[in-house]
């Protein structure tokens, strides 16, 4: 066993293995070491298995953070076209579906077979099923203790992620080393996660689960316009995912539930269409028939006479409603479905061109671990490549 290396990435996952990739080729002596019995599973389940690797519309107001202007550098430096470019080398494809995010036609085993050979090509180790113990200053460096032995190494690298998904082996290792060498850690919490409810309102939605339509969803004064899927719980899909990452606990959501049907102009050109028929009738094939069924039992759908009888103002009334649309979760789902951690180790301790620690020499810290967090569709990816092709240029100079 070689006990010497340049650099120790912990964590492969999307931003480890890649970090790890572009210093071995760069002339570094690299190990990567992860706890997981395989390499990079977030990768794997990605996209629902198609991995969608990147955002052609990455752009820094697209990621959350409390010092909003620290991932501009890395994201300047590294952007969607060169992981492209990467792609390309390793005869990969993709296509772009909606919002622009890219996904990887050959599905993410082939990304996370890319990013083991750039490891492979940098002649980098990879020990898994390998836990660390302990990792203390040593000299101009570090010694990192492990269950197959203690490495000295001279710089380390912490991508480990955040809290999110624990059944595949999410921890809080990152911000334990964080608080360990002097850092802060922003408060965490749940994002791009499902609504739960209780009560009548989960009672109303569970009665309906599976039924899905096109929504604008806002709350904390962020607006997305997505799809959005009733579920047993509450609300999934992209539109609430999206406003997941900006709710706080005992807020409103409003939704606006005829987006995708057209607003008040398509109600009030029913009433032209079909003077004969109610309101609701009309309505039939304008919003998904259970939901139809609900609003209308709840009176969010008036029953009404012949829309000849009913007034433009009358029906003007009912589409605001609907398209002010409140609800209040009672929670989310939690780490357990969420797909990032918002927060993380304090970007204020960091160095933004090149992710080390401003307490300790020779650390960094890259990937979901560092308080940025990315919108979904991608975005989280493209973090995770600038940020390590940002340490990964660092800590070879």
């Amino acid at each position: 066993m070689n006990s010497k290396f340049d650099i120790v990435v912990i964590g492969a996952g999307a931003a480890g293995l890649f970090c790890a990739g572009l210093a071995g080729q760069m002339g570094q002596r690299v190990l990567v070491i992860d706890h997981a019995k395989k390499p990079a599973e977030k990768v794997r389940i990605s996209g629902g298995g198609r991995c969608n690797f990147t955002n052609i519309h990455t752009s820094p107001d697209r990621f959350i953070s409390a010092n909003p202007h620290f991932a501009k550098s890395a994201l300047a430096r590294y952007t969607p076209n060169d992981f492209c470019e990467l792609m390309a080398r390793h005869h990969l494809t993709w296509n772009e579906k909606t919002l622009g995010q890219l996904f990887c036609d050959q599905k993410s085993g082939a990304v996370i077979r890319l990013l083991l050979d750039e490891l492979e090509t940098g002649q980098g180790e990879l020990w898994l099923e390998t836990k660390v113990e302990n990792i203390d200053p040593s000299g101009d460096g570090f010694s990192v203790k492990t269950t197959r032995g203690t490495v000295e190494v001279n710089k380390v690298v912490i991508a480990t992620g955040g809290l999110s998904i624990p059944k595949m082996g999410a921890t809080g290792f990152a911000y334990h080393v964080a608080r360990q060498f002097g850092h802060e850690v922003v408060p965490r919490r749940a994002g791009l996660v499902p609504f739960t409810f209780e009560g009548e309102a989960l009672e109303r939605f569970a009665s309906i689960s599976g039924t899905a339509l096109p929504v604008r969803a806002a709350t904390g004064g962020r607006t997305f316009e997505e799809a959005m899927l009733f579920t047993h719980r509450g609300l999934s899909g992209p539109a609430i995912l999206q406003v997941s990452s900006y709710w706080e606990e005992g807020a409103p959501v409003t939704l606006d539930l005829l987006t995708g049907a057209g607003g008040e102009d398509a109600l009030l050109a029913l009433k032209r269409a079909h003077p004969k028929k109610t309101l609701g009738g009309a309505m039939d094939g304008l919003l998904p028939g259970r939901l139809l069924r609900l609003l209308t039992e709840t009176g969010h759908i008036p029953q009404t006479g012949p829309l000849a009888e009913v007034s433009d103002r009358d029906i003007s009334t009912v589409a605001a409603g609907l398209g002010a649309f409140e609800v209040t979760p009672s929670g989310t789902e939690g780490y357990r479905t969420a797909e990032v951690t918002l927060g993380g180790v304090d970007t204020d301790g960091l160095s933004s061109k090149t992710m080390e620690s401003k307490h300790q020499s020779g650390l960094y810290f890259i990937g979901e671990c560092v308080d940025v967090t990315g919108w979904l569709g991608g975005y989280n990816f493209q973090w995770a490549w600038a940020s390590a092709h940002a340490a990964a240029m660092a800590v070879v100079g």
